[in-house]
């Protein structure tokens, strides 16, 4: 999996001056990303604190390991009705 170069509070921190009046195309250039990169972080975080931003990560990783035992459990589900539906 890709490395994150930058943290939830840099991210932050780089709306906060877009906000302030910074240029878009100097901040881009100032931090080393793309303009693309730019606008899907305001998307993203656009409007948040750290605080808020903290948390909904954490809440995506709750969600994931959430979607992956739902998706074992039906496994298992899957597996006992084949099972069961096997005539002896």
């Amino acid at each position: 999996m890709k490395r994150k170069r930058f943290t939830e509070e840099q991210i932050i921190g780089v709306l906060k001056e877009h906000e302030l009046g910074a240029n878009t195309a100097d901040l881009c250039r100032k931090h080393g990303i793309s303009q693309q990169t730019f606008y899907n972080w305001k998307s993203k975080f656009g409007g948040m604190d750290v605080s808020e931003a903290k948390r909904l990560k954490q809440l995506q990783d709750e969600n994931g390991k959430l979607k992956k035992l739902l998706a074992d459990a039906m496994l298992d589900n899957a597996a006992l009705k084949d099972l069961l539906s096997k005539k002896w």
